[in-house]
């Protein structure tokens, strides 16, 4: 959420920002019209108040001084104000959610070092790792695991719907194996690691993301006030919801291990094969509060983390900022990493690393103590590793002519093995 005082002081910024998302920026003008209202309510209301306690002294000087015929006249109109106070109250209250309302659903503002358009507007950072030439012709993921027997998406729908699976085997030692890399990498990196709730309430996931993603990605349970979680980051950003955090304690880096739950509603019939986009996954992900003024430091530094351990599965990958219309409308500033897949000639998006700055932190009420004053504090996230995807970006690069699949050295001590060969 933006600061009010944004939108008082400067809404022209707001606005350029909307134009640069391809968002309306008329929800900037009802914001400030609800505001101007509510302002204008307040201050009759602080007169009100300031009148009671007025004549609630005049009605003492007037008992004292025995003026019955004051005293009464005074009274009469202390009782008016209660009734007036109590409707212009609500007329206030009405209108502060209103604004609240829209003002919530405004995004972030777009970092100046954005590109600005669509996704055709996203701009290539650095590429990492070699794309190895082979007379190989690689194959879909799903296919070489569902040849190895260790992928069953075919009774998965049969029984859960489609975009679901059973990993079998190997494969799940696989899975863990790329989780506990990823979690020994950032425990070494002094990250509090976390496994959080994997259900919230509304109020706490409306402190991490906006109206649209409860429609397009978040599984509400029926009759009771609580949703799977779509990603760790929703939980890990909970913990603190309305604490003052103790600014000797910042930066706060955790790593969230969790099952990550999504309606993916924005892509139906799209890439229904494999594991590559499902609507239930497990992935690690980094989360850091920090103070404004170390935001862009912790930025640089969770990406780098993420580029260590793609570097260490020997991976080729990519780092990619998003354009201001393609990236989600809570961070100022998105990087993605996407991986290359031989069988699709292409890159795609394993990993995303987001600066929120204080948007989250403002909806969460979440501040650190700074001298005198209490503070919003920054909140970054950045997926460590989202195994499924990974899974289909190691098979597709390791996979061998006889079917199988080497396995990155780097998984070796967690696997107990170097490839996972055919069966005979």
């Amino acid at each position: 959420m933006l600061d009010i005082n944004l939108f008082r002081n400067n809404p022209e910024k707001i606005k350029l920002s909307q134009k640069a998302r391809n968002m309306p920026p008329e929800d900037v003008d009802k914001v400030i019209a609800l505001d101007k209202n509510w302002r204008i309510l307040k201050e009759e209301v602080d007169i009100l108040r300031a009148k009671r306690n007025t004549i609630s002294q005049e009605i003492n000087a007037a008992k004292k001084a025995r003026d019955e015929k004051k005293s009464a006249e005074l009274m009469k109109q202390a009782k008016e104000i209660p009734l007036q106070l109590e409707s212009k109250e609500k007329e206030m209250s009405d209108l502060k959610n209103k604004r609240d309302l829209i003002l919530k659903e405004i995004p972030n503002i777009v970092d100046p070092s954005v590109p600005i358009g669509g996704p055709e507007k996203n701009k290539v950072i650095k590429e990492y790792g070699k794309i190895k030439k082979s007379s190989l012709k690689h194959k879909d993921h799903a296919d070489i695991l569902e040849n190895l027997g260790l992928l069953d998406t075919q009774k998965a729908a049969v029984v859960a719907g489609s975009r679901f699976y059973y990993l079998k085997g190997d494969l799940v030692k696989l899975n863990f194996s790329i989780i506990n890399l990823a979690l020994d990498i950032l425990r070494e990196k002094n990250f509090m690691l976390i496994q959080p709730p994997y259900m919230l309430r509304k109020s706490s996931l409306e402190g991490a993301l906006t109206l649209d993603a409860f429609e397009e990605m978040i599984y509400k349970i029926e009759g009771e006030d609580l949703y799977l979680i779509g990603t760790a980051e929703h939980a890990l950003n909970a913990l603190y919801m309305n604490e003052l955090i103790n600014p000797k304690e910042l930066p706060i880096r955790l790593a969230g291990i969790s099952p990550c739950f999504r309606k993916e509603a924005g892509s139906h019939g799209k890439e229904t094969k494999g594991i590559f986009r499902t609507h239930q996954f497990e992935k690690v992900e980094q989360f850091v509060f920090c103070k404004p003024e170390d935001s862009w430091k912790e930025f640089e530094s969770i990406l780098k983390n993420t580029i260590e351990l793609f570097t260490a599965l020997e991976i080729p990958f990519r780092t990619v900022c998003l354009s201001s219309e393609d990236m989600g409308r809570v961070p100022t500033k998105t990087v993605d990493l996407e991986g290359y897949f031989p069988s699709q000639n292409h890159y795609r998006e394993l990993a995303s690393c987001s600066n929120c700055l204080d948007f989250q932190a403002r909806r969460s009420n979440i501040k650190y103590q700074k001298d005198d004053t209490k503070e919003f504090v920054h909140t970054l996230n950045n997926t460590a590793i989202a195994t499924e995807r990974m899974i289909c970006c190691i098979v597709d690069n390791f996979q061998q002519k006889d079917g199988g699949i080497k396995i990155p050295k780097s998984l070796w001590k967690y696997t107990g093995f170097k490839e996972i060969k055919p069966a005979n």
